[in-house]
């Protein structure tokens, strides 16, 4: 056994003679048996530790006090088992503890902070109070006489050792080791365990065990496993640390190599500074640019500035960040137009079935650009319901004439920074999504489109509608101004395309610089067509399964679309074919079928109970049909009227109508009630009865005053008593005097009456001219009255009074 053990400090050194490990003998220091207790709650106090302690001098002032009162200024402290230690009870007390004498006791800030000297374990025999102060009985355990010394010996050479380890890896180890060694002799075996114990993280669970083994070779077995835990974790944080400062001592030698190696190539003409490289790429790509000269001027301002920054001022970096901008932007690059006819009725037919009117429009558009050599200046809306296509055809229509093309959703935007960009004043300032847009595409004739158009915010931040109206505008956007570009850049050769569900929520300005083009929707054949030749192949495609695996026929497309997916566009019918596509992958994985054949007479099997049901005509009286207009495509409504009694005159709304529809059932109402006598009524039916007009469903918001002729005939219903003729529907503006006005949306009306298989539609006669516009397998087959008094509907209705 080594004499001496050195613990990797000049200054501390311990020797251990093979003979002078004491016989564990009582202390001999007279030790009350009647203590005051205070509490600890992160860790137990050990006999040899001597360590300041701060306690809550609200609570604990009194029994602090009344130590220092005594001769011995002894205390002890005790582990508790409650994390807050003001609020313990004598039963979270442990029952070993700690003997201290207490020095200098300090009163600051509402703590209390004395010095705790360390001097035997003790345990609890009695308790003399329940509160603070806590007095209580104690007895000292004495540790047993050991026969074998060897052994002891052996434990606190081999806790030495790993202090020996452990005290170079951090400096605060060797720090208390010197406090210890003024107290105590390294040769007592007891004092040095609980040291050792002392040192560790150990929770304060197994410390407590420490604290309470009493035996002690058991303690010293406990102990040794547990700083070798320690150094094990202090060896792998300091291998942790070096492989750091490893790694962080490679980057710097990179580093100044790197510079010297600047240093070197610069003296020597074959290599610049990053400031003279930077200016030399915005030289060259401004070589490569048409420029104009005001923009150009602006741009050779900005290079001189940056030639005399320093590049660790935060200007050089603002300025090198809008160098880089601005002569990366496609100054005077364009794309060429492929302006072929055929190749383009090619393009938008490859992506989409029906809608042959907005194609004829969109080729006619282009056609104009044939012969005039360029399309330049247009700005095209698309406007229709959710799922029609909008966004898909502006895809083709870029194809189609060979552009690049760029999407930008307007919907939700509140910043017209967003359109204009931020001035370079503010921090993280960047360009508009327009200069965004011609910057990635690296076009100055790109295709953009403007999505949501119709859903664009207003906030304090500004009006972004009433910025784009500059950019929309082609006598404006040929000297477009960004904000963060602060020169001007030309639009003019930009083809916009912007999409919209509706109309009215678009200011009126930014409208009448657009030319609108409206996609009403599909009817069920041109669903059936498009779920055939697209959807269903793309479906198969995503899902892995062949054409001849899975099988839907045409009734079964037909009951999808009818049942499950009824609105304008082909979104849900997408989604409702994704559904069955992947039911038959789980069928043919799980080895069900190997074939799988959907047609309406199993369709329910996949996709559950319709969600539609048949639309039946009712020819109840005082119910008729009528034809609506929605953000999703046209849809049929019965009005219904009812008579609830006869003690009052009056009229009831319901259905959620907005003010305008109101309005409609009022002027309905009171023409009516004037008209009475000459519709064959008695006139004074009205003056007793209380009417109910009910307009389902009840949830769905409704306006508009297209409803008013189909209001009147539902009163006028009730009023003769009569059924309405049956599979008629209608839509028109009554005024007070009669007469019917016209309205809008008859494409999507007359689509929906067809969806209903309703074949005879009354319509105002000045909306002749926009039936005749709709595609003929849209109006095949329908039988429309043209009416311009409601005269002429109550006699289709009802017959000559």
């Amino acid at each position: 056994m080594p004499s001496d053990q050195d613990f990797g400090s000049p200054d501390i050194e311990i020797t251990i003679d093979n003979n002078a490990i004491k016989d564990l003998e009582p202390n001999d220091e007279i030790l009350p048996t009647e203590i005051c207790l205070l509490p600890l709650s992160e860790r137990p106090f050990f006999p040899p530790q001597t360590l300041p302690i701060l306690m809550n001098e609200e609570v604990w002032r009194e029994t602090i006090e009344f130590i220092a009162d005594t001769d011995t200024k002894i205390a002890g402290l005790v582990l508790v088992k409650n994390p807050h230690p003001e609020e313990s009870s004598p039963e979270e007390f442990h029952d070993i503890g700690t003997l201290v004498r207490i020095h200098h006791p300090v009163l600051s800030s509402g703590k209390i902070q004395f010095i705790a000297e360390g001097i035997q374990r003790f345990r609890i025999k009695k308790w003399k109070t329940k509160e603070p102060p806590f007095i209580v009985e104690v007895e000292y355990p004495q540790e047993p006489n050991y026969k074998d010394i060897d052994e002891l010996k052996a434990y606190a050479v081999a806790i030495i050792n790993t202090l020996k380890e452990l005290v170079p890896l951090n400096p605060l180890y060797s720090e208390e080791l010197k406090f210890f060694l003024n107290r105590f002799n390294p040769n007592e075996p007891s004092p040095l365990t609980d040291f050792a114990a002392s040192l560790t993280t150990a929770t304060r669970k197994t410390l407590q065990e420490v604290l309470e083994q009493v035996h002690l070779r058991k303690r010293m077995e406990k102990v040794l496993v547990m700083i070798k835990k320690e150094l094990e974790v202090a060896q792998l944080q300091s291998n942790i640390q070096r492989q750091v400062e490893d790694k962080l001592t490679e980057h710097q030698r990179k580093f100044f190599l790197r510079e010297q190696l600047k240093a070197i190539q610069k003296e020597l003409g074959i290599a610049k500074d990053d400031k003279t490289a930077d200016i030399d790429r915005y030289n060259e790509r401004m070589d490569e640019l048409t420029v104009p000269k005001d923009a150009k001027e602006k741009i050779n301002e900005e290079i001189d500035k940056l030639s005399i920054l320093e590049p660790g001022s935060p200007e050089y970096s603002v300025t090198r960040n809008y160098l880089d901008v601005v002569t990366s932007l496609p100054w005077g690059i364009t794309t060429d137009d492929k302006i072929d006819l055929k190749r383009a009725r090619r393009e938008l037919n490859k992506e989409h079935a029906g809608l042959n009117d907005v194609k004829d429009r969109i080729v006619e558009f282009l056609a104009v650009g044939a012969l005039t050599g360029e399309v330049a200046g247009s700005i095209l809306l698309l406007v229709g319901p959710p799922g029609v296509g909008k966004t898909s055809i502006g895809r083709s229509i870029a194809d189609a004439l060979g552009r690049k093309f760029y999407r930008f959703s307007l919907g939700g935007m509140r910043d017209e920074a967003e359109i204009k960009g931020h001035r370079r004043t503010y921090i993280g300032a960047m360009p508009g999504k327009l200069i965004q847009a011609i910057r990635d595409t690296k076009s100055s004739n790109p295709v953009i489109m403007l999505d949501e158009i119709d859903k664009v915010g207003s906030s304090f931040q500004g009006d972004p509608a009433s910025a784009l109206l500059e950019v929309l505008d082609p006598e404006q956007n040929e000297n477009f101004l960004d904000h963060y570009l602060d020169v001007r850049f030309d639009l003019s050769k930009v083809l916009f395309i912007c999409t919209a569900n509706q109309l009215d929520t678009i200011p009126r300005p930014l409208l009448d610089r657009m030319e609108t083009i409206r996609l009403s929707g599909y009817i069920t054949q041109e669903k059936i067509e498009i779920a055939k030749q697209y959807l269903w192949p793309k479906k198969l495609n995503t899902c892995g399964l062949k054409t001849s695996q899975v099988k839907i026929s045409d009734t079964g497309f037909r009951k999808i679309i009818e049942d499950y997916a009824r609105e304008a566009g082909v979104r849900n019918l997408d989604k409702q074919l994704g559904r069955i596509a992947r039911k038959c992958v789980v069928q043919i994985v799980s080895g069900k079928s190997k074939k799988i054949s959907v047609s309406q007479n199993n369709i329910e099997s996949f996709l559950g109970t319709p969600w539609f049901q048949k639309e039946k005509p009712d020819n109840r009286v005082g119910v008729v049909t009528g034809l609506a207009w929605t953000a999703l495509g046209g849809s049929t409504l019965n009005i219904e009227a009812a008579i609830v009694h006869d003690k009052s005159r009056g009229l009831r709304l319901t259905g959620k109508l907005g003010d305008v529809m109101k309005e409609s059932a009022e002027i309905a109402y009171a023409y009516i009630a004037a008209n009475l006598a000459h519709f064959g009524a008695a006139e004074e039916f009205l003056d007793k009865q209380m009417l109910h007009l009910h307009v389902p469903e009840g949830a769905t918001p409704k306006d508009g005053p297209s409803a008013g002729i189909t209001i009147a005939t539902a009163l006028l219903s009730l009023v003769l008593n009569r059924s309405p003729k049956k599979g008629i529907a209608m839509t028109g503006e009554l005024t007070l005097t009669g007469k019917v006005l016209a309205v809008g949306g008859i494409r999507e009306k007359i689509i929906a009456a067809r969806r209903a298989k309703i074949k005879t539609i009354i319509l105002p006669k000045a909306c002749e001219g926009d039936y005749k516009e709709l595609p003929s397998h849209i109006s095949k087959g329908m039988k429309v009255h043209f009416v311009e008094e409601f005269n002429q509907v109550s006699t289709i209705m009802f017959g000559k009074p």
